[in-house]
């Protein structure tokens, strides 16, 4: 994964990305980082493009931790709107291909589904299906373009064709989420009430209506991918240390989570990505 971004988000506040093996990563793809046109910047935190070559070698499949955008993707097989999931996302990578996917803020999707985000929670559903005949061409266009700057192009004037605008409600959940993103000391829905202004049945409602989860599970979503994050660059972790440092009551609490969205304890989560950064290159490309 070749990270030549050619955007940097400011780092007031966090984003998950959540890669799975990142040091495996970077030998079976690479990844760039581009800003949306500028009437698409308050939906639009940054088109992504993945291209790879892995002919006459194995498909690999590349697992990602699960977050709060809605991503909607331009690949061959593989292009949908996808709601944000609970559990880790896995793509086989296989043959040459490029392709981009859109990442858009927590919150400001629904301007464009037409209906509560929740509805598409953990699935994914067809372009066609949201943008119309017009998402083929466009994907289309992604496939056969021959620099970054046509596929962000085609992408952008798809989204700008059918202009939308946010609601209330909508900025009231994009300014909910972007409070759990600035400060990671917000572990409890009342700490996010406190912060928002928001009531408990508020911010309940908004969450459902135009993020697709619920508050306490869009905390816990931050918490753990800064718990992935820390279970890599941490040479010995101190798995109690950790889970007080992340808001836990205790260890326990802590590593049910992480196996409940991971699938494995933090530990075993450590062990696996310390063995791939291990593995030399050559067995891997």
């Amino acid at each position: 994964m070749d990270e030549r971004d050619s955007y940097r988000e400011p780092v007031t506040h966090r984003i998950p990305r959540g890669i799975v093996a990142e040091a495996t990563a970077r030998t079976m793809f690479t990844l760039t980082r581009h800003p949306p046109a500028p009437e698409l910047a308050e939906f639009v935190e940054y088109h992504w493009i993945l291209r790879w070559d892995l002919r006459g070698k194995p498909p690999y499949e590349q697992r990602v931790l699960p977050n709060l955008s809605v991503h909607v993707t331009f690949f061959p097989g593989a292009s949908g709107v996808h709601g944000p999931a609970r559990d880790v996302f896995s793509h086989r990578l296989t043959g040459r291909v490029q392709g981009l996917g859109v990442r858009f803020r927590p919150g400001t999707f629904r301007a464009f589904l037409g209906g509560p985000v929740r509805d598409i929670a953990d699935r994914a559903v067809p372009l066609t299906r949201v943008f119309g005949p017009a998402a083929a061409v466009a994907a289309e266009s992604v496939r056969t373009a021959e620099d970054d700057a046509q596929m962000v192009r085609a992408i952008d004037n798809l989204l700008i064709a059918n202009p939308v605008r946010l609601s209330p409600a909508a900025r009231a959940a994009a300014m909910a989420v972007e409070s759990i993103a600035r400060d990671p000391g917000i572990t409890r829905v009342a700490q996010l009430c406190a912060d928002t202004g928001l009531t408990t049945r508020s911010i309940q409602r908004v969450f459902a209506e135009h993020v697709g989860c619920p508050p306490k599970w869009a905390i816990r979503i931050y918490r753990l991918n800064d718990a992935a994050q820390r279970l890599v660059t941490e040479g010995q972790p101190d798995y109690a240390g950790l889970a007080v440092r992340l808001g836990y009551s205790d260890q326990s609490h802590f590593i049910r989570d992480f196996r409940r969205v991971t699938g494995q304890s933090p530990a075993e989560y450590a062990r696996t990505a310390r063995a791939a950064e291990r593995e030399p290159d050559s067995d891997r490309t």
